[in-house]
């Protein structure tokens, strides 16, 4: 009861804040008409999200949103998902550009608030296979506009051999690359794992790699302790693996399509694929705190994000398919949308993204499944 009790005061503050602010509430949580902006939103994302010029002069989706609006745009940068969930918790940030990995987290903790999407209107073109998603709505709501996707890529050393094309290389003892491979130090990465079983050991019956019970789940571990005596580098920080790949000090890894650009643009011999097993990836959605002070300018921000403009420039510059379809005619690469599937649903019929693994099995089986906390303690001992 104290924590019910805890929990109404706190919705009815958001109430009061919003109907201060010139909004107001549809009883959902959800503004219900969009008022003035506030003149400020502090926003939490990933590095390479929210570019005003500062990095490059010629990359600013920030400033003509500030001059036209009046919300001026303040910025902390998160290295990881659980970061972005703990800064949400402080109830110091109005948006975040969350990862599936964190959205269901900030779900199920009232961190965040169902979003109104009649007021954001360039969601209407947001690709049809990006909205109502797992990791993006629950019970049919909404809670939040998808930023972007991508796969999580098999990057390769072109000079250490043949092109792979398997996920197999990543984990087998008998790798090519062992000792030199590069893995995400992350619970979530545990789903790579699965991916490899599901296909070199369909007797497991795994589905979904997010849905795992606890045979499927003790299997992806085994994998891991497996693939631990072959491992070069753990990652966290994308520079880091960025820098081991331009040394060569690793040849073969996980990664994010940013990285390999990056590192290409200083030269490292490098290249990327999709693995034909499948991979895992992300679809990042813009979310608003259900305790936001400036809800009127978060909205204001999530509608120009996923605007045709602002969301082929960051596509192109992060290195990932925008979410607005209209974005691909715009895109400085005319080539953009067609280099990163943007447009190819088959590429993403077999790209898992991220998603917060629950004790209610994802994939509709009346069995428990393993949640996310016992994924972080796993890793955790994993990596002791």
């Amino acid at each position: 009861m104290k924590s019910m009790r805890k929990l109404l005061a706190i919705s009815a503050i958001g109430v009061l804040i919003l109907s201060a602010c010139g909004g107001g509430d549809d009883g959902s949580g959800a503004l219900e008409e969009l008022g003035d902006g506030e003149g400020a939103v502090n926003v939490i994302a990933w590095a390479g999200y929210i570019e005003d010029g500062s990095t490059d002069p010629a990359v600013d989706w920030v400033t003509g949103f500030e001059a036209e609006t009046g919300c001026e745009v303040n910025a902390k940068y998160a290295n990881s998902s659980d970061e972005m969930v703990e800064l949400m918790q402080s109830g110091e940030y109005d948006a975040v550009s969350a990862s599936g990995d964190a959205t269901l987290r900030l779900i199920a903790g009232g961190d965040v608030a169902p979003v109104n999407l009649d007021l954001i209107p360039n969601y209407a073109d947001v690709f049809a296979d990006l909205k109502d998603k797992l990791w993006n709505s629950k019970d049919g709501v909404a809670y939040g506009v998808p930023h972007g996707r991508g796969a999580n890529v098999l990057v390769y050393n072109t000079e250490a051999g043949a092109a792979p094309d398997s996920i197999k290389a990543m984990f087998e003892a008998d790798s090519p690359y062992a000792g030199k491979i590069s893995v995400y130090d992350a619970p979530i990465y545990i789903a790579d794992a699965a991916v490899y079983l599901m296909a070199t050991q369909p007797d497991l019956g795994i589905t979904n790699p997010y849905s795992l019970d606890q045979t499927q789940f003790d299997a992806a571990i085994a994998a891991l302790e497996t693939q631990k005596s072959i491992v070069g580098q753990y990652w966290a920080l994308y520079t880091d693996q960025q820098a081991s790949l331009e040394a060569g000090s690793v040849t073969l890894g996980t990664s994010w399509q940013i990285i390999v650009n990056l590192a290409k643009g200083n030269a490292a011999k490098i290249e990327a694929t999709k693995p034909k097993e499948g991979a895992t990836g992300w679809s990042d959605t813009w979310m608003v705190s259900s305790k936001a002070k400036h809800p009127n300018c978060a909205y204001m921000w999530l509608n120009h994000i996923i605007s045709p403009q602002a969301n082929a420039g960051v596509a192109e510059w992060f290195g990932e398919a925008p979410s607005n379809a209209k974005s691909c005619d715009l895109t400085a690469d005319a080539n953009h949308c067609a280099n990163f599937h943007a447009t190819d649903a088959s590429y993403w019929g077999d790209v898992w993204y991220w998603t917060t693994p629950t004790a209610e099995c994802l994939d509709g089986r009346d069995v428990e499944c393993v949640p996310y906390t016992e994924w972080v303690n796993a890793w955790n001992k994993l990596r002791a």
